[in-house]
This record gives structure tokens, C-alpha cells and sequence, in this order.
């Protein structure tokens, strides 16, 4: 073999080599990045601890009938809409509609169910302190279902008082009031049990930071090289860890992020009335419907209804299964994840208050790695199976 060949053979045998020297490296990571991406794994989220405002919130038999009554159609003013109809399962436990379709239309988008229990406030704008408490406000709701509680009562004596019994004593005197609001709380009380059950499952970026933090080292193949970077943007340039945080990727928090108001939608003013709400609430965690003592409720303790800041502030939602979820904010205002990261990116002022956002001043590029990140947080509901479908006694008693 000549000089000449040698030398060219041996180069390209080296090319690829050098190649992937020359490459940047995208996927080291420092031990404190490790540990701040290990704390945004699901595996790290804490055991839920009991509900002191559902003394059933974790009795398999009140799961089991709120499992029923979350999917009874019955429980509306027509006989056709029920929890199911705008949470669903299939859909991640919403709808997929800008704004919520019941016996008429709302004023919001649909919140997904999973991870609740972990929340100390329900609802964009905070206004139920529990998930039996917000399980009741629609229920009530003119768009919603559009009943009243004394039909929803009627509903358990006729096809669950032996369900009911079991798990509360004899059903109360339904013709006096606090007797049917009785009921009327338990049926929330019931169907949060059910909830309670409703988790995140581990999604792809999951795997890659368990398997990270178990050996220090990346692990091949599960992340792309473009998603790898915008989780890098993600917890770093992007800043996006200051709200979207935790197991949860949500600070379960309120801020105003300058999104502009629906103009199909009467004027909408947040946290800020929420908060005046659930501190007035007929069911809030010191109510006399709440089984927890008054020390037990210090989230409302230290509430202040009316800081500035709390004007058009709304919840910081889950990125988890966030892909699924189009359209995104509060009233359904923009229709991808591009148009989301596109105002945050752009941070315009606020339709009313003073909005918390920065220019970004991503580029496109930075922009297309930042959403094939959240694009690989998805991973589906953690229940079992029978609790993603409408129980076979339920869909029987369809009218």
C-alpha cells in the first residue's frame, strides 16, 4: 500500500471522529443542572397527602361513586352534559375547546384534571380551595351543568341512596335545605375522591432525567438533539422554570402574562376576583361543610384579595401533556404552542394590569427547540383503566 492511500485511508477513518469532536455537545450537563433537572421528574413527586377538608377523599368506595356520578348526564338541567363532557378522558380530561361547551358556553377554557389534588386553588382564577369544592361549582353553573342541588339530590335517593348510605349514614330529610346541600356536598366530596386518582404518567423527558441522575450520564437515543437544547432554554435562557417548576412544571401560582382578553367574552379580571371569592366561598375549607379544623386552612389565612398584582392573573397550568392541549390560556387565545411561545418571546403589555414577562428575545431556531421540548412531556394519564371510561352502571342509566 502506498504512503498516499495510507494516509487518505486513515482519514477516513478519523473523519467521523473528528466530526463529533468538532460538534458542539448538546447533552452535558453540570451536577447542579442534574440536580434542577431532577426535580422536575415525576418520580419525584411526594405521596398525596390526606385532604383534611374530604374525610373520604381516599376510601376506595366514595372513588367508586364519584367514578359513577363524574360520568352521569343526569346530573345536568338537560340530562346531557356531565363532568365527562368537557373532561375527557381520552383527551387528557379536557376538551380541546377554547371555551367550555355545557347547557351553554363559558367564559374560560377547560383545565385538565390530573394533578389536582395537589393544587391548593382550583379554577384559573383560584375561586375553589378544594376539588369537592370546585366538582360543585359547575354543577350550579348556568353554562355549565345548569341544575340546582335539590334535582342532584333527587338523583342519589332515586339511584344511589345504597352507595350514599354506606359511605355518609341515612340520606337526610331532602325537604329541608341543608339537608339536600348536604348531599349536594358529599356528591362533590365523592367525585374528588375520584379525581384524586387522576396523575400524570411519566413522559419521555422523565425517563431521560431518571436515567441521568441514576448514572450520570445521558442516556442515548431518548431525547433529540433539538429537544435536548430547548429543555437546556427550558431551565435556563428561557427562564421558564420560574413559573412552570416542581414535578408538576406548574408553581401552582397566579400571574399576569399580558395575554390579550377574548373579545367574545364578557371582561375578565383573574386572580383578582377569584381571590374575593373563595375567602366568601358557602364551601371553602372553613366552611361548616369542610371536615378540617380552622388550622388546617392557612392558605386562606394568608390570601390578600386585593394586591395589584393579582389583576388578569390567572393559574399557572401543568406543562405536562401540554402538546395534547391546544388551544392554550385562559380563553382558548392562541391556537398552538408556536403562538404561545411567540408572545412570551415578544412579552406586549398587558390588556389590564402589568404583565410579569420580559422580551425572551429567543431566535426561531431557539424558538423550534423550546416546543420540541414541551412537545416530549407528554405521557399520558397514570389511572386504572376502568376509571378512564364511563362505568357500565352509569352509561345504562343514560335517559
Amino acid at each position: 500500500m502506498t504512503a498516499r492511500r495510507f494516509l487518505l485511508l486513515s482519514a477516513l477513518v478519523l473523519l467521523p471522529a473528528l466530526l463529533c469532536a468538532a460538534r458542539p455537545r448538546t447533552d452535558r450537563w453540570t451536577a447542579a443542572q442534574i440536580d434542577e433537572l431532577r426535580k422536575l421528574s415525576i418520580s419525584g413527586l411526594e405521596t398525596l397527602v390526606p385532604d383534611p377538608t374530604n374525610r373520604v377523599a381516599d376510601d376506595p368506595a366514595a372513588a367508586s361513586l364519584g367514578h359513577e356520578l363524574f360520568f352521569d348526564p343526569r346530573l345536568s338541567s338537560n340530562g346531557n352534559v356531565s363532568c365527562a363532557t368537557c373532561h375527557q378522558p381520552d383527551r387528557g380530561f379536557q376538551d380541546g375547546t377554547a371555551l367550555a361547551h355545557g347547557v351553554g358556553t363559558t367564559n374560560r377554557r377547560t383545565m385538565p384534571i390530573a394533578g389536582t389534588a395537589y393544587a391548593p386553588f382550583l379554577f384559573w382564577d383560584g375561586r375553589k380551595d378544594s376539588q369537592w369544592a370546585q366538582a360543585l361549582g359547575p354543577l350550579e353553573s348556568p353554562a355549565e351543568h345548569g341544575g340546582t342541588r335539590e334535582q342532584y339530590a333527587g338523583v342519589i335517593a332515586g339511584s344511589y341512596r345504597a352507595k350514599y348510605e354506606q359511605l355518609f349514614g341515612s340520606l337526610p330529610d331532602l325537604t329541608q335545605r341543608d339537608g339536600v346541600t348536604a348531599v349536594f356536598v358529599n356528591i362533590g366530596k365523592s367525585i374528588a375522591a375520584y379525581e384524586r386518582r387522576i396523575q400524570h404518567a411519566p413522559s419521555r423527558f422523565d425517563r431521560y432525567v431518571d436515567s441521568l441522575t441514576a448514572t450520570g450520564r445521558p442516556p442515548a437515543g431518548m431525547l433529540s438533539d433539538d429537544e435536548v437544547a430547548g429543555l437546556r432554554l427550558f431551565i435556563g435562557k428561557a427562564n421558564c422554570t420560574q413559573c412552570h417548576n416542581g414535578p408538576l412544571l406548574t408553581n401552582n401560582e397566579f400571574h399576569n402574562t399580558g395575554v390579550p382578553a377574548n373579545p367574545s367574552v364578557p371582561q375578565d379580571r383573574g386572580r383578582i376576583e377569584g381571590a374575593k371569592g373563595v375567602l366568601a366561598d358557602e364551601f371553602n375549607c372553613r366552611s361548616r361543610w369542610s371536615d378540617a379544623n380552622a388550622a388546617q386552612c392557612s392558605e386562606l389565612e394568608f390570601l390578600k384579595p386585593d394586591g395589584h398584582e393579582l389583576r388578569r392573573a390567572y393559574k399557572v397550568p401543568s406543562l405536562r401533556g401540554v402538546a395534547e392541549r391546544a388551544p392554550y390560556m385562559h380563553a382558548g387565545q392562541f391556537a398552538a404552542l408556536s403562538d404561545v411561545l411567540a408572545h412570551y418571546n415578544q412579552a406586549p403589555p398587558a390588556p389590564d394590569g402589568h404583565t410579569e414577562l420580559r422580551p425572551l428575545k429567543l431566535s426561531a431556531q431557539e424558538l423550534r427547540q423550546l416546543e420540541a421540548f414541551l412537545r416530549a412531556l407528554s405521557g399520558g394519564i397514570a389511572a386504572p383503566p376502568e376509571l378512564l371510561r364511563a362505568p357500565v352502571t352509569t352509561s345504562e342509566r343514560r335517559p
